[in-house]
């Protein structure tokens, strides 16, 4: 099989309920988005980010679509969010992503000044929001956001296992 040959992602959306709107509501948002990244050909991570209980930033890893290191889905949803508020700073904003953020998205939630951050999957070798590191927590640090991890954890990894398994056997 040839490497670069994508599969259509075998997971379903995920379809949030409209009566209760929870960090699993928004997650799964988050989760679809990831879905769109799989069929996207790029590593299944998607982020949504909430204001008011309203949606204004939604994106998945798009780095091999747009050439961009940067093109995380978190950065991306973090800029929707700035411009739909006319403004960086984001402290009354969740992200919702179903994988902790990496050293650079950290980062951005810190300098965006993030209210609270939702992710699905830990992780411990590069995540920075508690897993290899809680960077909002650093001490020096001008802002510090609230983070909850675990939420929807079983199909956040469940994508992520599958899309790295398929990748593998493509080899």
């Amino acid at each position: 099989m040839n490497p670069n040959t994508a599969i259509a992602c075998p997971f379903a959306k995920l379809h949030p309920s409209e009566l209760k709107r929870d960090d699993a509501y928004y997650m799964a948002h988050a989760f679809n988005r990831a879905v769109d990244a799989w069929n996207a050909d790029e590593v299944p991570i998607g982020a949504v980010v909430v204001h008011n209980g309203i949606i204004i930033g939604s994106a998945f890893n798009q780095t091999r679509m747009l050439g961009d290191p940067t093109a995380h889905a978190e950065m991306l949803a973090i800029g929707q969010a700035a411009q739909a508020l006319g403004d960086w700073r984001l402290n009354e904003c969740s992200l919702f992503v179903t994988k902790e953020p990496c050293p650079m998205c950290s980062g951005a939630m810190v300098v965006a000044r993030m209210g609270r951050v939702v992710f699905g999957l830990a992780d411990p070798k590069m995540g920075c929001v508690g897993g290899a590191v809680d960077l909002g927590a650093l001490p020096q640090s001008n802002h510090r956001f609230e983070s909850v991890g675990g939420v929807l954890l079983e199909p956040c990894q469940a994508i992520l296992q599958a899309f790295f398994k398929h990748k593998r056997a493509a080899d």
